[in-house]
């Protein structure tokens, strides 16, 4: 992938394989698992087996700093002030809407189980007294 390139179509999915991601960002796996050491807005999760599986919100940030790093050519430290500058406020991510907010958490949840589990669909999520289940969200 040259520098001058757009960014390439994400696959519509929650969650990513390292290999995916490396493929999607145009790195090598071990400038990825450097870079989560560098930036700590780089979080991936893991499952039971250890395996990395990066959020699309992390691809997206993985893309931001290949971009800043190659195309734009700044240094580590460079590149982590810009995503500083450009990453939304916490005040701002708590103003979300929490019904909005609760129902991307249980999709993420309900994505990440069937990737790590091959047993049977997700049983309703019961938070409080309230039961979340597919029918309620349609």
């Amino acid at each position: 992938m040259s520098d001058d390139q757009p960014p390439p179509q994400l696959p519509d999915r929650l969650y990513f394989k390292i290999g995916e991601v490396a493929r999607l960002v145009g790195v090598k796996p071990y400038v990825l698992r450097y870079w989560e050491t560098e930036f700590s807005v780089v979080r991936p999760g893991k499952t039971r087996s250890k395996h990395r599986l990066y959020r699309r919100k992390d691809v997206e940030t993985l893309l931001e700093i290949r971009r800043l790093l190659y195309a734009e050519r700044y240094t580590i430290e460079g590149a982590k002030r810009r995503l500083r500058e450009l990453r939304p406020s916490a005040a701002e991510d708590a103003k979300a809407d929490p019904d909005t907010t609760l129902a991307r958490v249980l999709d993420e949840l309900r994505d990440l189980h069937r990737l790590v589990s091959t047993q049977e669909p997700v049983p309703p999520l019961e938070i409080g007294n309230r039961s979340f289940s597919d029918r309620d969200r349609k």
